[in-house]
């Protein structure tokens, strides 16, 4: 029988790391909403808290559980946690990640900053996705969804240590897509661009020379609805064909 519209995650369980802020604590909102059990696997317990707090005050269920995505025994905990709470595992959403104002061109940025970039993204997804996906096939098949970038889509400068682990990112969707697909796995990616979350709008009203690349995004600068909107289709079965892909949610900056 079809999902009601509002209900498109019922009797699901999903995992969103760096789930406690930003773009992820707003789809752990909208999946919670939408039927799902969500896990908030977070680094900072009192924000990845307060949006457990948040999700079961609005009649929700969710749960908190402290995660390091770069750290291999935190992810295998994180992964038998969720496991032994909810009995499954359906959706794995790879939000958490980010870059740092020390990133820069590839001449210039520190070789500590490359290899943090490629702990946090590209290594943490990797991790999520080594615990996680067997999980998923114990249940029966589900979705994983990637966080990739514009950066990965388009050149981008001052961002070269970024670009290289959201453009593996992007790579790893491809290939485990076709790696579990007989397993019924869906795997895609989101590249989001410039999302005012509020860390970004701090940025946007004191970098300098950002306008430009905002005035890049001909539809506006995407919000973090507009990113979890994203996400809860390829969680749902409204994507039940869909696998390999790498949307662009970027207010039109990858083709301007």
């Amino acid at each position: 029988m079809e999902k009601p519209v509002g209900r498109r995650l019922e009797g699901k369980v999903a995992i969103i790391t760096g789930a406690g802020t930003g773009i992820g604590r707003t789809a752990a909102s909208l999946f919670s909403r939408e039927g799902a059990k969500v896990a908030i696997a977070e680094l900072n317990e009192e924000d990845g808290r307060d949006a457990v707090t948040e999700i079961t005050a609005a009649g929700g269920t969710a749960s908190f559980i402290h995660t390091d995505v770069s750290e291999p025994e935190s992810v295998r905990t994180m992964v038998e946690r969720v496991t032994s709470q909810y009995g499954r595992l359906d959706i794995l959403y790879n939000n958490a990640g980010g870059s740092s104002r020390h990133d820069g061109a590839v001449t210039d940025v520190p070789d500590e900053e490359f290899w943090k970039a490629i702990k946090l993204d590209l290594f943490g997804t990797w991790l999520c996705c080594r615990y996680g996906i067997p999980a998923i096939v114990k249940s029966g098949g589900g979705s994983v969804i990637n966080a990739s970038s514009v950066v990965a889509v388009i050149g981008w400068p001052g961002r070269d240590a970024y670009t290289v682990a959201k453009g593996g990112i992007s790579a790893l969707t491809r290939s485990l897509a076709v790696e579990f697909a007989n397993d019924k796995i869906r795997v895609n990616a989101i590249a989001p661009g410039i999302t005012r979350t509020a860390r970004v709008e701090k940025l946007i009203e004191t970098v300098p020379g950002i306008q430009p690349r905002v005035a890049r995004h001909l539809l506006g600068v995407c919000v973090p609805e507009d990113i979890a909107r994203t996400a809860l289709y390829l969680a749902s079965d409204d994507s039940l064909r869909m696998t390999g892909q790498v949307l662009s949610v970027d207010g039109g900056a990858s083709i301007s």
